[in-house]
């Protein structure tokens, strides 16, 4: 699978959750937003939808949270397996004519490297304590994958001329 993340008590796992839940959150509405600009208001809100549940999953990371202080990481301090937080959707990807199919698959990816990240932290070892809710957050990840699975198989994939414009935006330098 990947390398281990090494992450070594509850308090940390809980604080990678979050970070990775809230950005989530951010990165959907900037996405929205963006979409909103260019006018494609069904996959903004498409965005906003996915933005509001990743909203309700940082709630369910701070329920768990309770009494528990947290550590303050700062950005370099976070162990993703990559450069951002997993479940960050790739802004790179998105393009002003996407496709709600486009916005799912980008979700998909998202969701697939949050399940990649907390499957990293169980064969990591480790605590018990640790473990136990590295296992449950990854099967709440596999939901959502297959969530996202499910709503994808509703729109089918475009055509390779999806992305032509005739009158493409004009940047002004």
């Amino acid at each position: 699978m990947t390398e281990n993340p090494g992450i070594a008590s509850v308090a940390d796992l809980l604080a990678h959750a979050h970070a990775m839940e809230s950005e989530a959150h951010e990165r959907y509405l900037d996405l929205a937003e963006q979409l909103e600009l260019h006018r494609n208001v069904e996959v903004a809100t498409l965005f906003r939808k996915l933005a509001q549940i990743e909203q309700l999953h940082v709630r369910k990371i701070l329920d768990r949270v309770g009494a528990l202080e947290l550590p303050h990481l700062s950005p370099w301090e976070y162990r993703w397996l990559d450069d951002e937080a997993p479940e960050a959707a790739s802004i790179g990807e998105a393009h002003y004519m996407m496709t709600p199919h486009h916005a799912l698959s980008l979700a998909l990816r998202a969701e697939q490297r949050a399940l990649d990240f907390y499957s990293s932290v169980l064969e990591g070892g480790g605590n018990s304590s640790v473990q136990e809710l590295a296992r449950e957050l990854a099967v709440e990840e596999r939901e959502h994958v297959e969530l996202v699975k499910t709503w994808l198989a509703k729109y089918p994939e475009p055509g390779a001329d999806w992305a032509e414009d005739p009158d493409p935006p004009v940047y002004q330098e």
